[in-house]
């Protein structure tokens, strides 16, 4: 099984988001991203299935996704909750000539976060799979909250996320800005868990 992330248009979500019945997909949630989301195609689409989201759509009958990428897991950690929450999704690109070690203190940095603030609950942080969906994308920071608040509240305003992770954001910070000005940060609202497999 392979975790996925792709971008649709945000008219009728709900039959991609009744995939889960289909064989061979374990886990699935697709919903119109909330306002104040950016970079995305209007739905984000989670899926964790044996093929490509683009696949799952064609058995059916469904206009494929505008983008989608495959995930290979760094980090991740997954909080029973039940009920509503809300699922924000990063996608990223560092800089093709970042040094590897760059690279890992960016993730380190990430992977930080959840120690430091306490509206994240369920987390993952993962590369993209560049053999299997190469594109402008390498990176997908995923987080799940209780509500809204918690993203755009503790999280955005946190000392942590403007002094340690910010920095990687920003091509005027010497020695640390790798991040492409180009990301989507996405968040809507899901039913259900999306982060079993972190």
């Amino acid at each position: 099984m392979t975790r996925w992330v792709a971008l649709l248009p945000p008219e009728q979500t709900d039959p991609y988001d009744a995939a889960g019945a289909l064989p061979g997909v374990s886990g699935c949630s697709a919903a119109p991203d909330l306002p104040g989301s950016f970079g995305g195609r209007g739905a984000t689409w989670d899926l964790t299935a044996e093929r490509p989201p683009s696949a799952v759509a064609a058995e059916l009958g469904l206009p494929e996704p505008v983008d989608e990428v495959a995930l290979t897991p760094v980090r991740g950690r997954s909080v029973p909750s039940s009920g509503p929450r809300v699922k924000r999704t990063l996608l990223f690109a560092v800089r093709p000539e970042a040094s590897d070690a760059l690279v890992a203190r960016l993730e380190s940095d990430l992977l930080a976060m959840p120690a430091h603030i306490t509206s994240i609950r369920s987390w993952a942080l993962s590369r993209v799979d560049q053999e299997r969906t190469p594109g402008r994308w390498t990176h997908v920071w995923e987080q799940e909250f209780a509500d809204v608040e918690g993203l755009t509240g503790e999280y955005l305003d946190h000392p942590f996320h403007w002094t340690c992770v910010d920095r990687w954001f920003d091509s005027e910070v010497p020695g640390a800005g790798i991040v492409r000005p180009l990301v989507a940060h996405l968040y809507r609202w899901s039913g259900r868990p999306v982060l079993l497999d972190a």
